[in-house]
């Protein structure tokens, strides 16, 4: 759909009410009306149809597979034993396929029909959780780092990223009218929106925060990026702020790219809503309206230069950065297996293919996890026993007595859900994307296709002696980037069918980008691709050399040309 049908869907549409009403009850079909089917996205929902089936259908004159994918807001992806035991009866009465875990620390069900999206959302807001604002042209879901090793900053951090989340929200009294039936006021259609105005924000718009040295949420692939700055004691001082991340781009378009952020400078925790409001505003009145491929921050930025926007926020937010105190990461991955962090809690990081929670056979997870966090929930469990969903798909069960491990240890290898202690350093790091059949985007394969080449990698690996050698594998079935597969050591990228532009070289901390190595190739041609490069590296890597710093330093890819870097030598020439 073009950018200026949206933008008109969006001001014509009431505060995002349009005539979703009428659409949810319409007999006829099992789709919304076209503009519906924009307007839905605000409030935490795609149409989307079983690619399966479309030949099929067509051929047999129906009309296709219709159904909904429903998207949690879960900042932080915190949730506790009962809200994941409400969310998993939702989806084994409404959905199909389980839940899943988004690498924006959410949860989504597939398979949503239309006449059961009203009871599904009731459902979800029942249990303490909402869908509003996940997705759409507004503030997204806000990531924050999961490891809560370090407890009492993971828990500042964590509230504010909350309070941020509940902050921007839209004003708009759309989802509770048409969700909830609650009923309308004097202003319903004519909400003012002091902070995402009358026309909502030109694209999505995505925040997390980070603590170092884990960089387990890619914070610089974020359009705002918060990296917590401690102090001489190991307290909370502040952020470095980072601006202008984003993994989008579109094949054979060389105006689209994606990009890391820029920082800033440092503020102190008291600046975090003022700087985020100045970022967010910002985007919002001089972000691309013309173009939707154009129309995230990253590209303002571009146009427009790092210097006149870092003024633009210090004018709007009333303050100015301090300098940044360059914090470092080591790792961009989940730690997994057991940790003990502050006060002698434990934590257990599972690891979960692709974030699918359904039963498989030799691994019920979702009958093992409603079990799990049953026992977790009992009376005689001390301590706040929660679950952290990662940005990398897995999960986090926090803040567990050490006197419950044997007991959770033996829960998981009874369901065969035990991966984070069988798996391999591969298969334990690498993230996909759903693609098909559900997403209308997809070009190709990626979570169905992800097991198996995962066991053809590691068969290679294993000839090269590199059994135990983690590398960063990502899978995307198109260049929208949603697994952030510009930031794997290995990724491929969907094409066609069956086809994969191989991407080679980001580092594994989430501060290099990878880039093209061989374009539009099949899995024959991919693992011939892998196969010398693998054998070069086991030959010469030096000691912990990384896959992705190995290839850059051998000149096997050249270091990306960010987007930073073609500003800077485009002001130099002008």
């Amino acid at each position: 759909m073009s950018t200026h049908s949206v933008e008109t869907i969006k001001s014509s549409s009431r505060r995002l009410r349009g005539t979703l009403l009428e659409s949810l009850l319409d007999p006829v079909t099992a789709a919304l009306a076209e503009d519906d089917r924009v307007l839905i996205k605000f409030h935490g929902s795609y149409q989307q149809d079983d690619r399966d089936l479309r030949e099929e259908r067509r051929a047999q004159k129906l009309e296709p597979a219709f159904a909904f994918m429903i998207r949690t807001r879960t900042p932080g992806g915190v949730l506790t034993p009962a809200q994941w035991l409400a969310l998993d009866a939702i989806a084994r009465q409404f959905a199909e396929r389980g839940l899943r875990i988004t690498t924006r620390q959410a949860i989504q069900f597939h398979g949503v029909q239309k006449r059961d999206l009203k009871a599904s959302l009731q459902a979800i807001h029942a249990s303490g959780i909402d869908t509003r604002s996940a997705c759409g042209d507004v503030n997204r879901n806000i990531v924050v780092s999961a490891n809560p090793l370090l407890s009492g900053v993971h828990a500042k951090v964590y509230a504010q990223a909350a309070a941020l989340s509940a902050h921007l929200l839209p004003n708009t009294r759309a989802w509770q009218e048409t969700w909830l039936d609650e009923p309308a006021r004097e202003d319903s259609g004519n909400e003012d929106e002091p902070l995402l105005g009358a026309n909502y924000l030109p694209r999505k718009f995505k925040i997390g925060f980070a603590v170092p040295p884990l960089n387990d949420i890619d914070v610089l692939a974020q359009d705002l990026g918060f990296i917590a700055v401690l102090d001489a004691h190991g307290s909370l001082r502040g952020y470095d702020v980072a601006v202008g991340g984003g993994m989008g781009a579109s094949h054979g378009d060389a105006q689209t790219y994606p990009r890391l952020g820029d920082v800033l400078g440092f503020v102190e925790t008291s600046a975090v809503a003022a700087v985020a409001e100045a970022v967010l505003t910002a985007q919002r009145d001089f972000g691309d309206r013309s173009a939707r491929k154009h129309a995230r921050l990253k590209y303002t930025i571009a146009d427009r230069g790092l210097a006149w926007f870092k003024a633009e926020v210090e004018r709007r937010a009333g303050l100015r950065f301090a300098p940044a105190s360059a914090a470092a990461f080591d790792h961009n991955g989940d730690r997994f297996g057991w940790a003990v962090g502050a006060r002698g809690r434990w934590h257990l990081t599972l690891r979960i293919p692709a974030g699918r929670v359904r039963d498989e056979p030799g691994a019920a997870w979702q009958t093992g996890l409603r079990e799990l966090t049953t026992f977790l929930q009992a009376p005689e469990r001390d301590g706040s026993p929660h679950l952290r969903l990662t940005a990398n798909q897995n999960l986090v069960l926090a803040d567990l007595a050490h006197r419950d491990r044997a007991a959770i240890d033996a829960l998981l290898t009874r369901h065969g859900i035990d991966l984070h202690r069988r798996a391999s350093p591969l298969h334990l790091h690498a993230l996909a994307c759903v693609a098909l059949p559900t997403c209308g985007l997809a070009m190709a394969e990626a979570e169905r296709y992800l097991p198996a080449i995962v066991e053809h990698i590691e068969a290679m690996l294993a000839q090269h002696g590199l059994d135990d050698t983690p590398i960063h594998l990502r899978l995307s079935g198109c260049p929208n980037g949603c697994s952030r597969p510009y930031l794997g050591e290995i990724a491929l990228v969907g094409k066609a069918p069956g086809r994969y532009n191989l991407m080679l070289g980001a580092d594994h901390r989430g501060q290099r980008l990878n880039v093209l190595h061989r374009e539009n190739i099949d899995e024959a041609q991919i693992l011939a691709a892998l196969d010398p490069l693998f054998a070069l590296y086991a030959a010469e890597r030096g000691d912990d050399e990384r896959f992705g710093d190995f290839l850059v330093r051998a000149g096997v890819v050249a270091a990306p040309v960010t987007a930073t870097d073609r500003v800077a030598l485009e002001e130099e020439i002008a």
